[in-house]
């Protein structure tokens, strides 16, 4: 048969391929082709070689097509020997199968007789299908033997053909024809691979699941004593480590994305004729873009792009959902003040009450100089409230930012979030409530801030409600720890103003930044000056003590002239900035001479407490030490007698120690007027009217129960008093007349004195108009003590000693005690006449002022000075 013609048939699935004999000759009779077999296109035509149902391969096949160029064969149009023996035998067979119809008939009639040859003919018919199942068995089997020659033979001759084409036997087009056949049956059997790993991991989880699930249902049912099972354990874990690191939930959602892309490359890869890096590319754009996989074709490539475009659209709503939840807890954070203070030499507050305003005002005045500052709070409240507060207040803050954070001074994380440790001051306020568990709070925020690990660069300023508690805070936070005990600070504020009407002014004055107020500072250049040349050396300010370094840093106020200052003494003055003073040449003063006027006696005193606070029993003790013998203090308040004895004697207070003053005690309501009215109070020297502890809670009742008992006391003093003989030589004050409602109580102020204790700073406010009470701005003033420690520590002891029973003290002194009526002096000489007197002037109130003013400018200017005048000083308690 010729190759043409075998060419001519369609091709089959299975091909054979044998050598000729004649290419054998020839190729290992060559000297240059190596000795492997190669591929043709004639096959064999030998029965037992041949598969019945094999074709020749289709004319023009491309992979057979080069080779018949190469090997020639001879045609053959006759028949081989063995077709030519087989053809009588087919037409014997032939015959058989037509006489076999007439020989069953024959048979059947025969009969019997012959039944024994039918018996033999049924045995041939079973022998002979017996030996056409064997050789349609051997065919079969050689069949598949070929087959895996072939496909042996075919990566031979991929290995052969390479080493062809490096000898340059073979046509470049046989070359890549072949390479292209063998790379089409590789890259086959890779995408078959893809497709079934693709499909593996994907099944592999729903196999991992059920065998989880068999596992705790198989534990279960062994032991009925475990209550978890491992899918719930499982679950937990899975749980844990989502909740505890922050970064899992996107590191999982990365991975799954990775996953769904690598999938579904993989997958695509196995359905597509695109190669690797093509299809994880195109996986890549149905996750991101869920539209793109409409122009997929087929339904292979169309249900895997279906697939990774739904898998695509969970990835993305779940990535959508993290970014949301990672805005809104990140703006939540901002919102509640979770976020991190990086802040350095900032003032830190710790707390909120009542006192915050003054506070905040206080600090912004002190920080001007530098340009502002930056305050940072931190209580436990919502920062957007905290923010809204702050906006509401009425005061300007001179460029200092105010940072507001929400947290707990009791919890070292929320400590470091406002950066506590590079705070130059922590300020802890009292809480408002109860003062045993508000100090006891304090107590537990000093001992937090100690036990910061990066240790305090500034102090702490710890603001306390009871005396008795100072002592317990001051143990645990040792140096670090000042302290103000703000109802001792105003209960000594309210007696000090109430034997020294006007007092409250100038108490604001020196603790407010607004005018002037301490500051101690080095200047060597005063090395080896006595204090009296001290004095006079400032001319914008006004020097009140020493900082002795001899001594371990003590202040001395008030010290004796000839002391002469050493290496490291620091000078304690009042002045308006720390920045405004410098000391300068002595001026030219001339001396003073000497005024030999006796101090006046003290003289016994009647004042009234209207109210109960909790450290009554401390202001009895203060009030004592102060007063003339033979003074009575009243206390009228809703108190029974028996019960004031028992808060008395639990505070430590021993009436049996009392020297100068008798206590009187009166019970009934300080705003009915009947029970006001069945007190002596026009025989009154002073008036205290305290903040009840009933109501201190609330400043705002606290303050209208005060208001309308000053209201009703001066009503009552007006109606009670001899008008035509009182002292209403001063003239008319405000634009009220004298016959009116306010005019007279006016009036009646003249001769007794009423201090108020005011909570809210509104209030003052009222007062100040109505003028009928020189009162005490409770709130505001601890504020400014607060500040001006936090600002420098060392004005706390400044501030201690003026306040305590012993020491030196402000006071207003008449004029007549320094000079005479007309006489012209500067106030450089009024500083040197009182030294005579072993005091220090600090500041003057004309006769007809309503201010003091304290460190005046152009000291050395004279002027004439009237007996009605009045100066401060500072002076030892008489």
């Amino acid at each position: 048969m010729s190759l043409d013609s075998e060419s001519s048939s369609p091709s089959s699935s299975r091909d054979w391929f044998f050598p000729s004999p004649s290419f054998i000759h020839s190729t290992s009779h060559s000297p240059q082709s190596p000795t492997y077999p190669r591929k043709f296109s004639t096959i064999s035509t030998h029965p037992r070689s041949s598969p019945p149902h094999w074709k020749p391969p289709a004319h023009g096949d491309p992979k057979y097509g080069r080779l018949r160029r190469r090997v020639d064969f001879t045609r053959r149009s006759e028949k081989t020997p063995k077709q030519e023996g087989d053809g009588p035998v087919l037409a014997h067979k032939r015959d058989v199968s037509k006489a076999v119809p007439s020989e069953k008939t024959a048979a059947g009639e025969i009969g019997f007789r012959v039944f024994g040859q039918r018996v033999k003919i049924r045995w041939q018919m079973a022998f002979s299908l017996a030996i056409l199942i064997t050789a349609f068995g051997s065919l079969v089997h050689k069949n598949f033997s070929l087959h895996d020659q072939v496909i042996d033979l075919q990566d031979q001759i991929s290995i052969m053909n390479i080493r062809l084409q490096a000898c340059n036997m073979l046509d470049p087009l046989d070359t890549i024809s072949i390479s292209q056949e063998s790379d089409h049956l590789s890259s086959k059997g890779l995408k078959v691979l893809a497709l079934t790993i693709s499909i593996a991991l994907l099944s592999l989880p729903i196999f991992l699941f059920k065998y989880i699930d068999y596992i705790s249902k198989l534990r279960s049912s062994y032991n009925s004593s475990e209550k978890v099972s491992l899918n719930k354990q499982l679950e937990y874990r899975v749980d844990v480590v989502l909740s505890v690191h922050p970064y899992a939930k996107p590191l999982a959602l990365l991975v799954a994305t990775l996953l769904l892309i690598c999938l579904g490359g993989l997958a695509l890869f196995g359905v597509t004729d695109d190669s690797l890096a093509d299809c994880l590319w195109l996986s890549w754009t149905y996750v991101a873009d869920s539209g793109n996989h409409a122009n997929s074709e087929g339904m292979g490539p169309r249900l895997v792009s279906v697939s990774i475009s739904f898998g695509g659209m969970l990835i993305f709503a779940m990535m959508l959902g993290l970014v949301s939840d990672a805005i809104s807890e990140k703006l939540d954070s901002l919102r509640k003040g979770r976020s991190e203070v990086v802040e350095q030499n900032h003032t830190l507050i710790l707390g909120w009450s009542d006192k915050l305003g003054s506070l905040l005002n206080q600090l912004a005045i002190a920080n001007e100089s530098l340009g502002g500052g930056t305050v940072v709070v931190m209580a436990e409240r919502d920062k957007e409230e905290m923010e809204l507060d702050i906006a509401k207040m009425e005061f300007d803050f001179r460029g200092t930012s105010v940072i507001c954070r929400s947290g707990s001074p009791l919890i070292l994380a929320d400590l470091k979030k406002v950066s506590v440790s590079k705070a130059r001051a922590i300020i802890v306020l009292a809480d408002d409530g109860n003062a045993d568990q508000s100090d006891a709070r304090a107590l537990r925020t000093v001992l937090s801030l100690t036990g910061v690990k990066e240790g305090l660069r500034g102090h702490i300023v710890v603001e306390l409600s009871d005396l008795d508690n100072e002592v317990l805070v001051k143990l645990v936070g040792g140096e670090l720890v000042e302290t103000v005990v703000a109802h001792d600070v105003i209960g000594r504020l309210m007696i000090q103003c109430a034997r020294q009407p006007g007092l409250a002014q100038i108490w604001e004055d020196i603790l407010g930044f607004e005018n002037c107020e301490f500051y101690i500072k080095r200047w060597p250049q005063l090395d080896g000056m006595q204090f009296e040349d001290v004095l006079i050396s400032f001319p914008d300010a006004i020097p009140c003590g020493v900082k002795v370094a001899s001594r371990g840093g003590k202040i001395i106020l008030n010290p004796d002239d000839s002391y002469i200052l050493q290496e490291g003494d620091e000078v304690l003055v009042i002045a308006e900035d720390d920045d405004t003073y410098a000391p300068s040449t002595l001026p030219t003063v001339n001396g003073a001479s000497f005024m030999h006027i006796a101090r006046p006696a003290r003289k016994p005193q009647k004042i009234l407490l209207c109210g109960w606070r909790r450290d009554v029993d401390d202001m009895i003790v203060v009030l004592d030490a102060f007063l003339a013998p033979g003074s009575e203090l009243w206390m009228f308040n809703e108190v029974v007698e028996s019960e004031r004895d028992r808060k008395l004697d639990d505070g430590g207070l021993d009436l049996s120690r009392l020297v100068n003053i008798q206590l009187v005690h009166r019970e009934g309501n300080a705003v009915i007027r009947r029970h006001l009215e069945s007190l002596p109070l026009e025989s009154f020297d002073s008036i205290l009217i305290l903040a009840d502890e009933s109501v201190e809670d609330s400043a705002i009742q606290a303050d209208s129960r005060s208001l309308a008992t000053l209201l009703l006391i001066r009503d009552i003093q007006a109606k009670r008093l001899p008008y035509r003989e009182a002292m209403v030589t001063r003239g008319q004050r405000g634009s009220f007349s004298r016959g009116s409602w306010i005019g007279e109580m006016q009036q009646a102020s003249d001769r007794s004195v009423i201090i108020s204790e005011i909570l809210d700073p509104r209030t003052k406010n009222l007062l100040s108009m109505s003028k009928i009470s020189d009162y005490v701005l409770s709130n505001e003033l601890v504020s400014m003590a607060l500040a001006m420690v936090a600002e420098d520590r060392q004005i706390n002891d400044v501030l201690e000693e003026l306040f305590a029973e012993e020491g030196n003290e402000l006071h207003i002194r008449l004029a007549e005690l320094y000079l005479h009526e007309g006489e012209e002096l500067s106030f450089y000489e009024m500083i040197l006449r009182a030294r005579q007197r072993r005091e220090i002037v600090i500041g003057y109130r004309l006769a007809n002022a309503e201010r003091a003013v304290i460190n005046p400018p152009a000291k050395n200017e004279r002027r004439r000075w009237s007996v009605k005048d009045v100066f401060v000083v500072i002076t030892e308690k008489e």
